[in-house]
């Protein structure tokens, strides 16, 4: 899935991601990015609101790990079962959130517990930044449930 691919799935699957102007930057093997402007997500103090700020982190989390099963072509339900958002520094222009896992090793506990019980959760984090800083950090915890 490529970077037009996954923008178009996003939209169409999470009318939010369209609402707030998010698109998909880039596509690595061990992260993405998704940005959004400040204009369409801007709050009463002219900067970013937090509400925003948090649903582009998530979005780039489960967008990392979508893009990561799908390329092993497994087939998973993927929700978000819980998660922190600490932010920094009010964010005063556009902004990117960068999505990693943890470890190489999280992520192959994460596959085998997957396939031996059709359901695993593995933590995803997210950095926001903006004006070349880091302005806050997403951690969340996922769950991907195989589909029958």
């Amino acid at each position: 899935m490529n970077k037009t691919q996954l923008e178009a799935y996003l939209h169409q699957h999470i009318p939010q991601s369209k609402s707030m102007a998010a698109k998909v930057d880039e596509i690595g093997e061990d992260f993405l990015a998704i940005s959004a402007p400040l204009d369409v997500n801007i709050n009463h103090r002219d900067s970013v609101y937090g509400g925003s700020a948090s649903s582009v982190a998530i979005l780039s989390a489960w967008a990392f790990l979508h893009t990561r099963l799908n390329s092993l072509d497994v087939k998973a339900t993927l929700v978000i079962q819980s998660n922190t958002m600490s932010y920094d520094k009010p964010i005063l222009d556009d902004f990117t959130a960068v999505a990693r896992a943890n470890s190489t090793d999280d992520w192959s506990r994460f596959l085998k517990l997957y396939e031996r019980r059709g359901k695993a959760r593995i933590q995803i984090n997210s950095t926001l930044y903006s004006a070349g800083q880091t302005v806050g950090e997403f951690t969340g915890q996922f769950v991907a449930i195989k589909n029958n």
